[in-house]
C-alpha cells in the first residue's frame, strides 16, 4: 500500500467522524484535533476507524505518534500489515 493510498484511507476515516472536513484545506503537519475540532471521543472513533479500514492497532501509548495527518500515514506505513520488517543489518 502506498503512502497516498494510506493517506486517502486515513482521510476517509476522519471524514467518517467529521464529515465537514475538507481534505483540500487540511494541513498535513498540524495536529488533527485542533484543525477539525475533535473531542476525545471523536478522536478515539477516528483511530478505531483507521484500525477497521487498515488493520492497524493504535494503542493509547502511541496516540502522540499520530497527532498529524503525516504522523498517521507514517505510523500506518510502519505498523500496518503491509509493513515489511527491516532486516537487522539494514536498520
Amino acid at each position: 500500500m502506498t503512502n497516498d493510498e494510506i493517506r486517502a484511507a486515513v482521510v476517509t476515516a476522519l471524514r467518517g467522524v467529521a464529515p465537514e472536513v475538507d481534505p483540500a484545506t487540511l494541513r498535513t503537519d498540524l495536529p488533527l484535533r485542533g484543525q477539525v475540532d475533535l473531542d476525545s471521543i471523536d478522536y478515539l472513533n477516528f483511530l478505531m476507524a483507521i484500525h477497521a479500514a487498515l488493520g492497524v492497532d493504535i494503542p493509547e501509548a502511541a496516540y502522540a505518534q499520530v497527532a498529524t495527518l503525516d504522523d498517521c500515514v507514517a505510523y500506518v506505513a510502519s505498523h500496518g500489515p503491509q509493513a515489511q520488517p527491516v532486516p537487522p543489518g539494514e536498520r
